[in-house]
């Protein structure tokens, strides 16, 4: 079950990459014929080479790539390759996500079977945390044990004071009830912390699934009703009393939907910046409690506080005050219980993953050892991610990556300065912001210092319970000092990557420098269309309609001419409305307003990759034919590489939930959007004018 993180880390500041829980392939031996229709003249082609980092055996020749290049790219894969039963989606992701899984499960078992590590070390602590998650006959031995103390907190709660001082018990345990408290960066100015409030309290995805009344919200509903029933009577109520508690949590959190912003309303930066000060705040949200929250948080020398939604919490301090107490408390003990589950004995766990198949159609769960080593990643990331780059980093790809970072950046500098639509006052603002770009790859310069958190091999949700603990006081902390520049928002394992706009940076994890993403044997061309379009991906999401309203200093600020303003929005809406008449199942479209930054990051980052490309090909090359690897040339071999990249099987579930709450579209339409508005790729393909693939040209978008 997706769960808001209490803090909201990178909330309204990051852009990533993503699929979240990814998928891939078997791969087949390389074919050497060539798929593509031939658009280079035979007498100046270069030598004809055996190509490394794409298998075209993948390829649908029946298909044409001017027609469909998702199915022509990748169709004979997406028919050998079905969705496993344990996951909602299969992509070309998998084969990374499965290879890094299994060295991070080795350094794991090692970890787990280490007996001598030295107490307190991150070694002790990764093999015990893992070692104490793999226990599980003492976690079902041990049941609610270690829960109890909690639980009986919650029993203990007597008035609406009693509550109060819960939410910040709730706050420290990450339980995701009501609202959301944490420490970021001020949006305005990125040089000072500021306490955010921020609204949550919904356990399903998002809050159309508690609103809309159309068939398949009914049916997640009606599945989410018998998931809190059957919990409550694990948890000992009888058959009455649990459909009562479980009638008592989806009303409160029904109300609490009705008053959160949806989706696109929250990418508004402007909108969910509302600073005020604490005596404000009390005054609008009089039982919210805001100075004893603050107090108990340690943060009482706060004086001003901003809120992401004024309704929202206005709302939530009617409803804390006119709901029967008791209805309150039952919420509390759920969202405690269901925030832990796969800590708890197994019933707890498939009665959580029932809920999830009809969110998602997954038909079995993950085996636990990757389950576990995900939670080790979540939890124990930088200490985790010591061991594993020491086993799986090099500083040879590391360098790689920093040169077509590099590379990829001075394209965009010239894309920007070859603007025909911006004025040389905004060229120059965004210059400075390109130029100011922070890069991160591999893993941070400076770890976590872990010393404060004690983990054992006792029990694996006190482990659990201590980590969040640990974590939420570690960014409280922060308040009141400096910036932590060199603080990460993914760990080094993590197949992904993603730009700060408050931080004005792009990171790149170790996870993500492999194939197909980067291969050190393949051609540039390969490269340049798996990671260069990565790169060139999160260096667009600073200029994206979001991560472009902030400056080179990462604040909140309007450096756009208002001519500017409005041609860069009209090219925005045209990406957005090309998008929304996507539809990956009948009747169910993509959301182009929920989807335009990562639209545009995609269409941008192809746009400046393919720009290098050329530049390294003709630094390489110069004059001379360039070689063909498997009778592609450097063009085609770019684009396949893009596809390959995305190439993915999803269920119908998924889809729909992805439709619903995610900001990045479904995979086919990451391969084949972009390319419907570049000429490169219709000159690569040979395609003609009235192709399928290529839109008119008063029809093509192009902003970077």
């Amino acid at each position: 079950m997706t769960r808001k993180n209490n803090f909201l880390l990178i909330l309204g500041t990051a852009s990533g990459l993503v699929l979240g829980g990814c998928a891939s392939s078997k791969t087949t031996a390389p074919a050497t014929s060539i798929a593509a229709p031939e658009t280079t003249n035979p007498a100046a082609a270069g030598p004809v080479l055996k190509g490394v980092g794409l298998d075209m055996a993948n390829a649908d020749k029946s298909v044409s790539p001017c027609d469909n290049f998702f199915q022509y790219a990748s169709g004979t894969w997406l028919k050998n390759n079905p969705v496993p039963a344990a996951e909602t989606r299969w992509s070309s992701w998998n084969l990374l996500i499965n290879q890094n899984e299994a060295i991070m499960r080795q350094i794991l078992d090692d970890a787990a079977a280490n007996g001598t590590a030295a107490k307190g070390s991150n070694l002790q602590k990764v093999g015990d945390f893992y070692a104490s998650a793999m226990d599980s006959a003492a976690i079902e031995a041990a049941g609610l044990k270690y829960l109890q103390p909690e639980l009986a907190r919650i029993a203990a709660i007597k008035d609406l004071k009693g509550l109060q001082m819960s939410l910040n018990r709730q706050r420290e345990l990450r339980t995701g009830s009501v609202f959301s408290l944490g420490v970021n960066q001020d949006r305005k100015k990125s040089t000072e912390y500021a306490v955010n409030l921020t609204q949550g309290g919904l356990s399903m995805p998002d809050r159309d699934y508690y609103l809309k009344d159309d068939a398949r919200s009914k049916t997640v509903r009606a599945a989410y009703v018998t998931y809190l029933t059957n919990t409550f009577r694990q948890l000992g109520d009888n058959a009455a009393t649990a459909q009562k508690n479980a009638a008592a949590v989806l009303r409160l959190e029904t109300r609490l939907a009705k008053a959160s912003k949806d989706r696109v309303a929250l990418r508004d930066p402007y909108a969910n910046y509302n600073k005020m000060t604490v005596a404000e705040a009390s005054r609008q949200f009089p039982n919210l409690a805001v100075p004893t929250l603050l107090q108990q948080a340690g943060l009482a020398s706060a004086k001003e506080i901003i809120v992401g939604q004024p309704e929202f919490m206005k709302e939530a301090s009617a409803a804390l005050k006119s709901e029967p107490l008791s209805d309150w408390k039952t919420y509390l003990r759920w969202h405690l219980v269901s925030s832990v589950a796969s800590a708890l004995p197994k019933a707890y766990v498939e009665e959580s993953f029932r809920f999830n198949q009809v969110l998602t159609g997954a038909k079995q769960q993950q085996p636990r050892w990757k389950r576990m080593l995900r939670a080790t990643d979540g939890t124990l990331g930088e200490a985790f991610g010591q061991l594993y780059v020491d086993k799986a980093f090099t500083p040879e790809t590391k360098q790689k990556a920093l040169e077509m970072v590099n590379n990829i950046r001075e394209s965009m500098g010239e894309h920007i300065q070859q603007s025909d639509w911006m004025s040389a006052a905004t060229k120059q603002e965004a210059l400075k912001k390109l130029n100011a770009f922070v890069v991160k790859i591999g893993y941070p310069d400076q770890w976590k210092d872990y010393s404060a958190l004690t983990i054992s091999r006792e029990s694996y949700l006190k482990n659990v319970l201590a980590a969040r603990q640990w974590e939420t006081a570690d960014y409280v902390k922060r308040y009141g000092g400096p910036i932590r520049r060199g603080d990460w928002s993914m760990t080094p394992p993590t197949v992904n990557a993603y730009y700060n706009s408050s931080l004005n940076e792009i990171v790149f994890p170790a996870g993500i420098m492999q194939p197909p993403f980067f291969d050190p044997k393949a051609d540039d061309a390969v490269n340049y269309g798996g990671m260069g379009a990565v790169i060139g991906h999160e260096i667009t999401h600073g200029f994206d309609d979001k991560g472009r309203q902030s400056d080179a200093e990462g604040n909140l600020r309007d450096w756009w001419t208002k001519e500017d303003n409005d041609k860069f929005t009209q090219r925005a809406d045209m990406v957005g409305a090309q998008y929304s008449a996507f539809a990956p199942l009948d009747s169910v479209f993509v959301n182009g307003k929920l989807t335009m930054g990562e639209n545009l990051a995609d269409l941008g980052g192809l746009n400046i990759a393919y720009t290098a490309l050329q530049k390294q090909l003709q630094q390489q090359f110069g004059s001379n034919p360039r070689p063909l690897y498997d009778g592609l040339t450097p063009e085609q071999r770019f684009f396949l590489s893009w596809a390959q990249v995305w190439r993915t099987n999803a269920r119908p579930e998924f889809l729909r939930q992805q439709v619903l709450t995610d900001s990045h579209s479904p995979a086919q339409f990451r391969t084949n959007g972009p390319l419907m508005n570049m000429p490169e790729f219709f000159e690569a393909f040979g395609c003609n004018e009235d192709a399928k693939m290529v839109r008119a040209k008063n029809e093509r978008a192009k902003i970077w």
